[in-house]
């Protein structure tokens, strides 16, 4: 029986969409819920699944625009997977890949070089290539090219540990598994050609630009700083981060407190977390707070909702599992709308100081950096702490510079002196004596 593979709706607004990527080569033998493609719309990246097994046959190419319910392929289910040449789902999704696991299974011999090889020789490589290449790993983009050109492990190099996109670029351009075994040396031997690389922008990207574009002419954006010293956070995280993980299953990370810490400052600060709407001022008495995330299709920014009444475990297990989601293309469309403000990090790729922009229409952005050992002066003294600069982009039409750097302050005090997210930033002394 023939079925056809329609294009899913990824939200109401949304009537066309782009074939990213195909997963699967037209004429392979799929499982059920196997993932076949990837498509992107202005607000997502989603992929389309396998609703049966069988023969697929491709009817859209990589890079065409697609109308919502249109036919991207067809599944012939007369067709018998065969578990040796289907790959389990998700493997393409992994970090890296094992060459001893890759050892393991049953491959065809692919280069002329293997076909004349006998039995006996074939056994005797794969057990030394196994013993000897046990504990390299082989990156996802290098595995491709691999695939692509017909070469093992060994046809590529002997004695690294870890082979990347650059080292399976150099051996093509020097013959293969004939190349000298000084891949270093060859690359710095030989000068790069100079070429252009051009790419058609994705229907995310460009959607994301038209929005940052947006972003500076309709706003009034200002960016307020402050610096936050990071000691006692480095502490606790130093002295329970073994307990946390163990009681909650999940490492005690930076991104959580400043999230918590956030939704409490708000809660004085209430203009913080306020957006326009038309002529109106619209403020939640909730903290949806959303998480810029870079995958390789782009910046992402999945909510995690109702951050006032979380603990930071719960934060964490939140972040986790949006961020496995935004970056293997699973997260859906609801995941990413609703957010009421949002933190960025960009201190993860070493940035000192930044003016992270507005996400609209939300009315604030903060931005993390790096953490870096400072001189500063406590009680008279010159000191070394692991300082790190906060950063608050706001639109002044909605927030006052009142609000903007008294939020900055109420968040770096509560950083700084932790336990005070327990009483929502108040003195715990005041809260004693009632003031």
């Amino acid at each position: 029986m023939i079925i056809e593979i329609k294009v899913p709706s990824p939200g109401e607004s949304i009537t066309e969409v782009e074939i990213a990527s195909w997963l699967v080569n037209d004429g392979d033998i799929v499982n059920q819920d196997q993932d076949l493609a990837e498509i992107e719309s202005d607000k997502a990246t989603l992929t389309l699944n396998a609703d049966k097994a069988g023969k697929v046959k491709i009817l859209m190419e990589a890079g065409q625009s697609v109308a919502v319910g249109g036919v991207a392929c067809t599944i012939d289910t007369s067709f018998e997977p065969d578990e040796e040449e289907v790959k389990p789902d998700g493997q393409e999704n992994d970090t890296e890949t094992s060459v001893e696991d890759e050892t393991e299974k049953d491959k065809k011999p692919e280069t002329d070089k293997l076909k004349q090889a006998s039995n006996s020789d074939k056994s005797a490589g794969k057990k030394a290539t196994s013993e000897e290449l046990s504990k390299v790993k082989v990156t996802p983009v290098a595995q491709n090219l691999m695939d692509e050109e017909g070469w093992s492990v060994q046809d590529v190099i002997d004695g690294l540990h870890r082979i990347g996109k650059k080292e399976i670029e150099a051996v093509k351009q020097t013959g293969g598994a004939e190349a000298d075994k000084s891949i270093s040396g060859s690359l710095a031997a030989k000068p790069k050609e100079r070429q252009l690389d051009r790419q058609k922008m994705t229907s995310l990207r460009k959607k994301l630009s038209a929005r940052l574009v947006a972003v500076k002419h309709e706003t009034a954006m200002l960016t307020t700083f402050n610096e936050v010293d990071m000691s006692n956070i480095m502490d606790m995280r130093k002295k329970y981060q073994n307990q946390f993980i163990e009681k909650h299953g999940v490492k005690l990370g930076f991104m959580s407190f400043f999230i918590k810490a956030s939704a409490l400052a708000m809660q004085k600060h209430p203009m913080v977390n306020a957006m326009i709407d038309g002529d109106e001022i619209i403020t939640p008495n909730y903290v949806d707070v959303s998480v810029a995330v870079q995958t390789p299709k782009g910046l992402m920014v999945p909510v995690i909702r109702n951050t006032e009444s979380m603990s930071l475990a719960q934060i964490e297990e939140a972040l986790k599992q949006l961020a496995i989601k935004a970056r293997s293309g699973k997260i859906s469309l609801a995941e990413m709308t609703g957010g009421t403000f949002t933190v960025t990090n960009g201190g993860v790729f070493g940035s000192m100081l930044s003016t992270p922009l507005i996400n609209p229409p939300q009315s604030a952005i903060l931005g993390m950096h790096n953490i870096v050992e400072r001189p500063v002066a406590i009680n008279g003294k010159v000191e070394v702490r692991p300082i790190m600069y906060t950063a608050l982009s706001y639109d002044h039409r909605v927030i006052d510079g009142k609000d903007s750097v008294g939020f900055l302050v109420t968040l770096k005090n509560m950083l700084e002196n932790p336990e005070l997210m327990l009483s929502g930033g108040n003195e715990l002394q005041k809260l004693v004596l009632d003031l």
